[in-house]
């Protein structure tokens, strides 16, 4: 796509189903929306991927989806489940062709740090061999998928808190680079320690997802991020996501005023 989209994701902590939803953000001069699976697996009224992509057309948004990341591990040991993970993914891009969205974004897995060292090179070379897998099957369906780099965990190595590790990551995987990009989260390179610019300058054009909220440098808060406008403009994204612990919080990083209290899109942080 030639223009930049700037949206929200949907959170399993949001009260509102997607048409509520797409009426705030668009009320808003928001034009996109990413939907996280652990919503979609939640909510009651979650729209199908059919119904998704007609109210994409009815509100003229743009789609990303965010696969699993909960109960969930690329990199897991156990080959049932690191199976189930990937599968996971799978139809997480399977849903994501039916609805016309443009991304999916992606976690590379983890593994405890206690665990013996055999332990961990076994895990990482799953997560490696997973995400190879999701990748191929990205190419064959037409839909990307995004690698996010992650923020650092005190009990779980992750492989993408750091441009070195993502890019790592990225040249282990053997696919064309249009079908494995990158989703920028500046938030989590903010609390890793690391400028925003720095993945830019790696990644330049392979970031397709750009996640946006803030913290204070101590813990990955999600908090709203109002000055937004200088990473829109310099970071290669096709898609920026204000992803918040609640409604309010969108409103907040546009500058608008908050919804009142007794509304249905009332969230608990």
């Amino acid at each position: 796509m030639t223009d930049r989209r700037l949206g929200a994701a949907m959170d399993i902590r949001f009260d509102a189903n997607v048409p509520e939803f797409l009426d705030y953000i668009t009320d808003r001069g928001l034009n996109h929306i990413e939907l996280k699976r652990e919503y979609l697996y939640g909510h009651p009224e979650a729209p199908t991927p059919e119904r998704l992509g007609e109210l994409a057309d009815q509100y003229d948004v743009s789609v990303t989806y965010h696969a699993p990341f909960r109960d969930w591990n690329l990199g897991s040991i156990n080959e049932a489940s690191r199976q189930a993970s990937v599968d996971q993914v799978k139809q997480t891009i399977d849903d994501a062709a039916t609805a016309g969205a443009g991304a999916v974004v992606v976690h590379g897995g983890s593994v405890p740090h206690r665990y013996p060292e055999w332990v961990r090179s076994a895990a990482h070379e799953n997560a490696l061999q997973s995400l190879a897998e999701c990748a191929q099957y990205a190419q064959l369906i037409g839909v990307p998928i995004c690698l996010e780099n992650q923020p650092k965990s005190r009990s779980k190595r992750r492989y993408t808190t750091t441009p070195a590790d993502l890019a790592a990551v990225l040249d282990e995987v053997d696919v064309v680079p249009k079908y494995f990009g990158v989703t920028l989260d500046v938030g989590h390179a903010k609390v890793n320690g690391y400028d925003w610019e720095a993945f830019v300058d790696r990644f330049g054009d392979r970031i397709r997802v750009c996640h946006l909220h803030d913290n204070d440098g101590t813990a990955d808060q999600h908090e709203p991020l109002v000055d937004h406008e200088s990473i829109v403009e310099h970071v290669p994204a096709d898609y920026f996501v204000f992803e918040t612990k609640s409604v309010d919080d969108v409103a907040r990083s546009v500058g608008a005023e908050p919804v009142v209290p007794e509304t249905t899109l009332a969230a608990d942080n």
